[in-house]
């Protein structure tokens, strides 16, 4: 069974640093595209950055240069180190892992609150 465990949310001030880490159990992650999405409230839910089997990443516009996406092999997780980050940064992220014969799965979400 392919679960995606999420962790690592949490409040913090404007500027603050938080750290999202996916452990994954079923499958490898080394030949999933792994990615975090995160939804507003009201919002639709949005890419925020992936990484392909290759390793290549893909940032959203508005995280690019103060998001970085991880993977760890050994650990069989998949990383989001967040900086600077903005009220508007405030959302549930999610784990998704893709791939062409397994679909989507995603995990249950945490919570990154971002204020003063």
């Amino acid at each position: 069974q392919v679960q995606l465990v999420e962790s690592g949310g949490g409040l913090v001030q404007p500027g603050g640093s938080l750290r999202l880490s996916c452990a994954a159990s079923g499958i490898s992650t080394s030949i999933y595209t792994m990615g975090w999405y995160r939804q507003a409230p009201g919002k639709q839910r949005e890419l925020v950055a992936t990484i392909t089997t290759r390793g290549s990443t893909n940032y959203a516009d508005s995280v690019k240069g103060r998001f970085t996406l991880s993977r760890d092999y050994a650990k069989n997780t998949v990383d989001l180190q967040m900086y600077s980050l903005k009220p508007e940064d405030t959302a549930v992220y999610y784990c998704n892992a893709y791939s062409l014969g397994g679909g989507n799965t995603w995990g249950r979400g945490t919570q990154v609150t971002v204020s003063s």
